[in-house]
């Protein structure tokens, strides 16, 4: 017998919500208005939206944005976000309810629990789907009303499984323990139900919202509270990722005086316009991160059993280091203290000095900078110092529309700019090609962000070149093309002398001199004169001694200025020394070598003396190692010849005329060798006396 179990659908559910919606005693709640584009402030009852109304955009990869408006009385504001935005907005939201504000702001959001686990946070249990049977399995107990359509109240005993019908069909019934008694119903009967218990009604309603809001997973709002009286102006700014901002310059090197020219390029990626917004650029390296400030955290703590009689456990302590700080958590506040006014702080900032990016330029050479019968209307960006940072305002109220970018004048005006070519060997590419280049001085009071520079000379374009960021005051070497008129090559030679040589107990130290010649050939094939910034590198250790000067430093190259003459060659030297020292331990030298040393010229007279004493101490060392020698191999020689003679006698006998002269023979080496034994002796104790002689003179011997 087959039993088949009829399903409650995702649809009968739906329905099931939809037909007992209007029966069910929710809670009544202010609904949310529906939020705006990303970024904006929208007021619950009344939809008032605070527009944004400052942007300061950081190189670090983040933006300030800063919402300002009106608000009456008791307002609750939606700030919706990004999912990827929100930790930074909870890092650094500010908030400035205004004059009249009353009480704390307070900001509520979602939680980031699992959508399982906060479900089952709830009276009425959602997760893991469950269809109509689940539901009310999971409610046993609860009083309801159900319409059948007759209407019948009890309490949920549970939902049983009953075979109705031929085909046999599994079908849910809800079981209900009714003053009655306990009734079944199928649940395809049901029509609507009812909770008594207000507090489940209201935890339904709470758990399907819930899981509405989870399907948005891009967007995360945050809900903010500004209690008040009266009619204020609040504002509310935050950091969140953004854009970094860009720049480009135009440096035209033709006329009296070069001309400077950047643009900030900057993007507005989010889903709001900005209208009349006040737009900052800020130029530095803050120290910028994401923590997770978001999702819940929990701690594992211990089970700890319960306290009933025992002994107590011993436990033992460690030591503890004290810990200082420059500042207090007081001053640290004191630096983010809202300004009393509504309008919002980024940060405690220096505004003490301040620059206009507007220099008071001359005649451009180059059309696109300007017309050549008057004055430049580039109206630039307002720039100061931000703390260790550089601040640059744009004069004018900016309005960009949604996920578009735009160029953004940013500052103009003369700079001190040197045109020449730049000769740095070895660096690859074409090594016997100068670059074209210039030496640029940050005379503008600004610090200058990183970025390209296109080059106009001649009122033509000359090339592309990049520039890091410049400090105010600061040189800085930019090369943007090829000379083809200037030829240059580099040979190197070494020359090595001894300046000092000395013995200490037996150490023989000879003090060097590494010279290092580098010669530059320099040809210069146009019609004018030119100047060539060389890029030595620098040999570490090394001494500059030619030339005596230089123009510039770094940490690997000196530069060197030359003047290079219309259709000329040009040679240019550099010398570097080094000093170096050999260790020459006199023990471990053979004979040739001290007779090599005793003789060379560049030793001193003292110490060739020195050295010929000790030369002729290794020779009688040697000799007597050589006698020693010498009567060790006879001594071997003779034992050799016995055995020879030894064999002879046996194969002969003994008696024989042969064998009585191999036994003299046989004796007159014995007696030999009993001679060089002694002599052997009194070699070793000369050679052992010699080498002592030797060996004393070295460890002794000193010559300074």
């Amino acid at each position: 017998m087959n039993r088949v179990r009829s399903p409650i659908t995702a649809f009968s559910l739906l329905l099931f919500f939809v037909v007992a919606a209007p029966f069910v005693a929710f809670s009544q709640v202010s609904p949310t208005p529906a939020p705006s584009p990303s970024g904006s402030i929208l007021s619950t009852p009344g939809p008032v939206s605070l527009p944004v109304t400052k942007v300061v955009l950081f190189s670090a990869g983040v933006g300030y944005f800063e919402h300002k408006g009106l608000v009456d009385g008791d307002a609750g504001m939606s700030l919706p976000f990004a999912a990827d935005s929100i930790n930074d907005a909870l890092k650094s939201l500010v908030v400035n309810n205004g004059p009249g504000g009353q009480g704390s702001p307070s900001v509520n959001y979602p939680t980031q629990e699992s959508l399982d686990r906060a479900l089952k946070s709830f009276r009425v249990d959602l997760s893991g789907s469950p269809d109509i049977a689940g539901i009310l399995s999971r409610l046993r107990g609860a009083e309801v009303s159900v319409d059948t359509p007759g209407t019948i109240s009890g309490r949920i005993v549970g939902i049983e499984q009953r075979v109705t019908k031929t085909p046999e069909v599994e079908a849910p019934y809800l079981m209900l323990l009714t003053a009655g008694g306990l009734r079944a119903m199928p649940l395809e009967s049901v029509l609507a139900i009812r909770f008594a218990d207000k507090q489940i009604a209201e935890d339904f309603d709470r758990a399907l919202s819930l899981i509405l809001s989870a399907q948005d997973v891009g967007r995360k709002n945050l809900e903010l509270s500004l209690p008040g009286t009266g009619r204020r102006e609040v504002a509310i700014g935050y950091v969140v990722p953004a854009p970094i901002w860009k720049v480009s310059y135009r440096l035209a090197l033709s006329g009296a005086q070069p001309y400077f020219q950047g643009w900030a390029v900057v993007d507005n990626p989010t889903e709001q316009d900005w209208k009349n917004v006040n737009l900052s650029l800020v130029s530095g390296r803050p120290i910028s991160f994401i923590q997770d400030l978001y999702s819940p955290l929990y701690v594992d703590r211990p089970m700890i059993p319960l306290a009933i009689a025992g002994s107590a456990k011993p436990r033992s302590f460690e030591s503890g280091f004290e810990e200082s700080g420059s500042g207090s958590s007081a001053d640290y506040a004191a630096e983010l203290r809202p300004a009393p006014a509504p309008e919002m702080a980024m940060a405690a900032v220096s505004r003490e000095k301040s620059y206009s990016a507007k220099a008071a330029a001359p005649e451009p050479s180059l059309s696109a900078f300007g017309s050549s019968s008057g004055g430049s209307n580039f109206e630039t960006a307002q720039a100061r110092a931000a703390g260790d940072q550089f601040e640059f305002t744009v004069s004018r109220p900016v309005t960009l529309e949604r996920h578009r970018s735009a160029m953004l004048p940013l500052l103009e005006g003369g700079l001190e700019v040197e045109k020449l070519s730049i000769y740095s060997p070895g660096t690859g590419g074409d090594a016997v090609r100068p670059m074209l280049g210039a030496r640029i001085v940050n005379s503008s009071g600004m610090k200058l962000p990183a970025g390209p520079i296109t080059v106009f000379d001649g009122s033509v374009y000359a090339g592309d070149a990049l520039l890091d960021f410049l400090p105010e005051n600061e040189k800085r070497l930019i090369v943007f093309g090829e000379d083809l008129s200037v030829i240059a090559s580099a040979g190197i030679s070494s020359a090595q002398e001894t300046t000092a040589v000395k013995i200490v107990k037996g150490v023989m130290t000879f003090s060097r001199r590494v010279t290092w010649t580098r010669t530059y050939n320099l040809r210069n094939t146009a019609a004018s004169a030119k100047k060539l910034m060389i890029e030595h590198p620098i040999m570490q250790g090394a001494e500059l001694t030619e030339p005596s000067v230089f123009d510039e430093k770094t940490s690997g190259v000196y530069r060197f200025s030359v003047n290079l003459p219309a259709g000329a060659e040009t040679k240019f030297i550099v010398r570097e020394r080094m000093p170096g020292q050999d260790r020459v331990v006199l023990s471990s030298l053979g004979s040739e070598a001290f007779l090599s040393y005793s003789s060379s010229k560049d030793i001193p007279a003292a110490v060739r003396e020195a050295l010929k004493k000790a030369v002729d101490l290794r020779r009688k060392v040697d000799d007597a190692k050589k006698l020693q020698s010498d009567l060790q191999s006879r001594k071997a020689e003779l034992s050799s010849e016995q055995e020879r003679y030894r064999k002879n006698i046996e194969s002969v006998g003994r008696d024989s005329s042969q064998g009585q002269q191999y036994l003299k023979k046989l004796l007159d080496a014995e007696t030999e060798i009993d001679g060089l034994n002694s002599k052997i002796t009194d070699s070793r104790k000369a050679a052992l006396e010699a080498q002592t002689a030797y060996d004393s003179y070295l460890a002794g011997l000193t010559v300074e």
